[in-house]
């Protein structure tokens, strides 16, 4: 090989691991928002509810980052019986960080997040020999999911979430609160 050839692979080679290593260091982040729909399920009810959201992130790295999510469902009974019914209604509101792992030569990665959520229930009983009363009760702790997802596009998104709510103090009864949604979400 001559000098002039050893020196121009030399370059190209140079250049091209020059690149790689800037394009690692230099990720800016990815911000993505999007809808989801599910089922919502507190412990000792009836009827789990349909629930319907929205939420939006930021990824720091491939890796990490934080999303955001308000969740809320539309009426579902807790009980019925010959004495009236109980329904209930939910609102989610989560902070939460963030890990996926891409899984090797696909678009497929699974998910996790661990955070904090406020998780409220307001229930209406409605009875036949007496007056109806509402009630509601929340509470703050800590919130988390299990999920996998699929890259549709470099910029749309679809997953599957399965989610633990905090735990409501009702009355003296504990109540677990865990559900599943679907989303689905674009990046920018």
């Amino acid at each position: 090989m001559k000098n002039l050839q050893k020196a121009l692979i030399a370059v190209i080679a140079g250049s091209v691991m020059t690149m790689s290593a800037q394009a690692a260091m230099n990720y800016t982040g990815q911000p993505y928002a999007g809808v989801k729909v599910g089922q919502y399920g507190p412990d000792d009810v009836d009827d789990d509810a349909v629930s319907y959201g929205i939420y939006g992130g930021y990824k720091f790295t491939p890796e990490f980052g934080v999303e955001a999510e308000y969740l809320a469902t539309g009426d579902a009974d807790a009980f019925k019986d010959e004495f009236g019914t109980s329904e209930y209604s939910a609102d989610v509101y989560g902070l939460y960080a963030t890990y996926d792992y891409m899984f090797p030569n696909t678009a497929l990665y699974a998910k996790g997040r661990l955070g904090v959520a406020k998780n409220k229930i307001d229930i209406d009983d409605f009875n036949i020999d007496e007056e109806d009363e509402s009630f509601s009760y929340s509470d703050t702790g800590i919130s988390g999911g299990l999920g996998l997802g699929y890259n549709i596009t470099p910029m749309a998104t679809m997953e599957v979430m399965y989610n633990v709510y905090p735990t409501i103090d009702a009355d003296g009864d504990d109540v677990d609160v865990n559900g599943f949604t679907l989303g689905a979400h674009f990046k920018f």
